[in-house]
């Protein structure tokens, strides 16, 4: 399967966002300290994070890497099939980005990147740019990226909770 869309990889300069696509970008505080910021990278690049929001993740990588497919099964009968784009696993940010395959409901990228700030704190940011793939999500429109919106803002909440225990 290829790519359904041409700016592979833009998620990665934070803010932009090609033309013709909705924009998404939703950051969440995790936590704080060094343990929660190497929880919150593992959990991303490991799908746990997505598995804890309540999607189905089907995948041959146990960690994100690039060129990894993955569909991403939502409510149990929507799947969406995804190819890692790239990922970063540094001392201060660390995450991935997906884009979409064919037979993926939208068209674009999704990324979520977990970083530690001077202060220690850690976020997630979760930034995308989409549009319709398929006739129900443009028959959807704004109800499909509220969708989108709530979904970010669940792994925010997701990541946190699996963090929760290791809080200073």
């Amino acid at each position: 399967m290829s790519f359904t869309y041409e700016e592979v990889g833009a998620t990665r300069e934070a803010g932009q966002c090609p033309e013709g696509y909705h924009s998404l970008h939703v950051r969440t505080r995790i936590g704080e300290g060094d343990e929660v910021f190497r929880r919150a990278a593992d959990a991303v690049l490991t799908w746990e994070m997505h598995r804890a929001v309540g999607v189905g993740v089907t995948t041959q990588k146990d960690r994100a890497e690039p060129g990894a497919d993955v569909t991403v099964t939502l409510a149990g009968v929507i799947k969406a099939p995804c190819r890692v784009v790239w990922t970063v696993d540094e001392r201060r940010r660390a995450g991935c980005a997906y884009g979409t395959l064919t037979g993926h409901p939208e068209c674009g990228e999704e990324a979520f990147v977990v970083d530690r700030t001077g202060d220690g704190t850690v976020w997630l940011t979760v930034t995308a740019f989409s549009r319709p793939a398929k006739w129900y999500t443009k028959a959807g429109g704004a109800a499909a990226r509220g969708f989108q919106h709530a979904y970010a803002r669940r792994c925010g909440t997701a990541l946190r909770k699996l963090c929760a225990d290791l809080e200073m």
